[in-house]
């Protein structure tokens, strides 16, 4: 893409007798029109374009393919764009003028690597496998916008056992983005590209927004990065969340430290006053141990499903559960054990006084709102 119609038909003719096939494009839009008509190994552009730049061109590109190689073009080089040309994953930097040959041998080699790209896809795709995390932050934040767009939370029951009755709901992340395959790798994407804010916000209002299809009396329980507990959108009155914080419970993991929160301790005084309670997730696997408790002052905890699962076969975890049990009730907590997924684990753990439990022995995470299977 160049709007110097001059310099523009030389690069094609220089490609083309190197038997490549070219498709031109005088200005962003008409590129932008092509690429969607056809599929291309690479894309190269001038940044300085009326009305829509390289740059811009570039940043369209990575949203709708993370790995085709972009060649950005400028006779007027600025630090400014060659940090976002590295930002967004360009192949390359070409500074005009520039030899034929040298334009030759980056669009060969951006091409051999557009291939490479392709049959490693295949290969994993024969093999039942997925690529995995996407690679760089240009290809992760095209991944996560992805992921936003196609979130929506998922629900599973958390029940008393003694008298089959629904406590609540835990609210569980989901989308579409075949890149960022777990709530975790969103989790990480949103941390790596200081997103954390605006994940947490999001899934927060989704979740709320819903409650207002269960049962009236049913509780939210909602899992919070330690940071967004210095978040004062948690604070406002008029959001979805807050306006039934009666209602709420922020579980918040202890694989995650404490220490960074400004004003942790201001903030839990704020966040109950409003009406919201705490539960402590994954006791048993945290990071913060003891000093959570100290610090959260929870009215809740859940025991990770790693204790959890088998219980019925392992004495030591049997030990270990009706410890944590004994003293969560002498401190006037409420415990919630994870993943309970059969018969003996529920069986075993009513044994040691477990009352709320949370798994697929009870319901799958489901659009809203499943019902507890007993």
């Amino acid at each position: 893409m160049d709007d110097d119609e001059l310099l523009l038909a030389a690069n094609a003719r220089v490609l083309r007798r190197e038997s490549f096939d070219v498709v031109t494009a005088e200005s962003g839009d008409i590129a932008i029109e092509k690429l969607r008509q056809t599929e291309v190994d690479v894309v190269v552009t001038d940044i300085s374009m009326p009305r829509y730049d390289g740059i811009q061109l570039l940043r369209a590109v990575r949203q709708e393919d993370r790995d085709l190689p972009v060649v950005l073009v400028t006779g007027v080089p600025a630090v400014s764009s060659a940090a976002k040309a590295v930002e967004l994953g360009a192949f390359r930097y070409l500074l005009k003028p520039f030899e034929p040959a040298e334009l030759v041998s980056t669009v060969v080699r951006a091409t051999q690597l557009r291939r490479l790209g392709r049959a490693k896809r295949l290969a994993l795709s024969v093999l039942g496998q997925t690529s995995g995390e996407a690679s760089g932050i240009a290809g992760l934040e095209s991944s996560f916008r992805q992921a936003l767009s196609t979130l929506w939370m998922a629900f599973q029951p958390i029940v008393y056992t003694s008298d089959q009755t629904l406590l609540g709901y835990e609210a569980l992340l989901r989308c579409s983005e075949p890149s960022l395959p777990h709530p975790g790798a969103v989790l990480d994407a949103a941390e790596r590209l200081g997103e954390l804010t605006t994940l947490g916000r999001t899934t927060r209002h989704r979740a709320a927004s819903m409650m207002r299809e269960a049962h009236p009396e049913a509780l939210l329980f909602i899992n919070l990065h330690p940071e967004d507990l210095a978040d004062p959108h948690l604070l406002d009155e008029s959001v979805a969340l807050s306006e039934i914080a009666d209602r709420v419970v922020l579980e918040i993991t202890e694989r995650a430290s404490l220490d960074r929160v400004p004003g942790l301790d201001e903030h839990l005084v704020a966040l109950r006053a409003l009406g919201f309670r705490i539960a402590i997730d994954d006791l048993g696997e945290g990071y913060a141990g003891l000093s959570s408790f100290v610090r959260l002052d929870p009215d809740f905890v859940k025991l990770d499903m790693s204790l959890v699962r088998h219980i019925d076969a392992s004495s030591i975890k049997r030990r270990l559960v009706a410890s944590m049990v004994a003293v969560c009730r002498d401190m006037g907590l409420q415990v919630i054990a994870e993943g309970v997924e059969t018969d003996a684990e529920l069986g075993t753990l009513i044994e040691l006084g477990c009352d709320l439990m949370q798994g697929y022995r009870f319901g799958h995470p489901a659009r809203p709102f499943p019902e507890p299977t007993w």
